[in-house]
């Protein structure tokens, strides 16, 4: 039995898998709060203590960087050890992944029900693909492919520099600049980034805040679903959120174009995590697409790159579920 992970700041999904079955058939599962926890080891013991099998072997995806066998959830305060694990478990074999890398994993068996196309594009058979996930923070990794089969590879490009793309976001840049000195791009590209964008727009008087919104914002931890669904109520839509959704995916859309520069993705671009499912309606807009290809003298090799957004919600999980039974098949 193989128990996989997709760790996270907010949540944390585990399932666990009989490696005579499918990646995507667990034989249990179930999502937790991450802050309900003060560890991974209280989590998964947890978990584990409701199960009536052994679990031997575990794969987990967590959200920050993997370094010998050591990684730091970005925006929580755990420390995991792959070693540490294994011996308070009682696992003979634990694996770490970036979740970003989890994520990547799973692109290659993702089923067509799994995924949205947003540009049709011409993919270059076996061209590196590019993953840029926002949903807590901004995740990115790519595929390279060897000839016959994907390698996932992680990074942490989403806490590299924001980079303006016009004169607004230069404003916000300066405007971030003040509150954080530096502004990553997973400032103003998550879901801890959406915030930051409302804020900015407020200031700049872009549009009223309704009362009933300001209201709901003061009695909420997490103001992001607040705006987003304010965003798409139709005729009753919030234009300061409006504006918001539009400002960030415009900048989703860059830096999802400067990905797929720095790998050469060829071969698609996948947006994962949280939020893209979520405004499907503005990631169909032209807008996107044009800051997304609008890459002065490459632009032509960049309306080329088809782009698809992942749908399903456990892709994290079932890209680790795969490398486990591609570990121990």
């Amino acid at each position: 039995m193989l128990l996989a992970g997709d760790v996270g700041a907010t949540k944390t999904n585990l399932a666990v898998y009989s490696l005579k079955a499918r990646p995507g058939r667990p034989f249990q599962e179930k999502t937790f709060s991450s802050s309900d926890f003060s560890d991974l080891e209280s989590l998964v013991s947890e978990f584990l203590s409701r199960l009536n099998v052994k679990i031997e072997r575990a794969v987990l995806g967590v959200a920050g960087p993997v370094v010998e066998g050591q990684a730091k959830i970005v925006n929580l305060s755990w420390i995991i050890e792959k070693e540490k694990l294994e011996r308070n478990l009682k696992l003979s074999s634990v694996r770490l992944l970036n979740d970003l890398e989890a994520i990547a994993n799973a692109v290659p068996i993702l089923e067509k029900s799994d995924q949205r196309t947003i540009h049709k594009g011409d993919p270059e058979k076996n061209g590196t693909i590019a993953v840029i996930a926002p949903g807590t923070g901004l995740g990115e990794a790519f595929l390279l492919c060897d000839g016959l089969n994907y390698r996932a590879i992680p990074s942490e490009g989403g806490h590299a520099d924001f980079a303006p793309a016009d004169s607004r976001q230069t404003e916000l840049l300066e405007y971030l600049r003040e509150q954080f000195g530096h502004v990553s791009c997973e400032r103003v590209c998550s879901g801890r980034g959406i915030p930051n964008i409302y804020a900015f727009l407020k200031e700049q008087q872009i549009a009223e805040e309704p009362t009933w919104l300001a209201d709901k914002l003061a009695k909420t931890d997490d103001p992001t679903p607040v705006i987003v669904n304010a965003a798409q109520e139709g005729e009753e839509s919030c234009r300061l959120c409006v504006e918001t959704v539009r400002l960030f995916v415009s900048i989703l859309a860059a830096e999802a174009g400067n990905l797929a520069l720095r790998v050469l993705a060829t071969g698609g671009v996948y947006l994962g995590g949280g939020i893209p499912p979520r405004v499907l309606s503005f990631l169909s807009e032209p807008y996107f697409l044009k800051a997304f290809q609008d890459k002065g003298r490459l632009s032509d090799m960049m309306s080329r790159i088809p782009i698809y957004v992942i749908l399903n919600p456990k892709a994290a999980l079932l890209g680790a579920a795969r490398v486990g039974f591609e570990m121990y098949k």
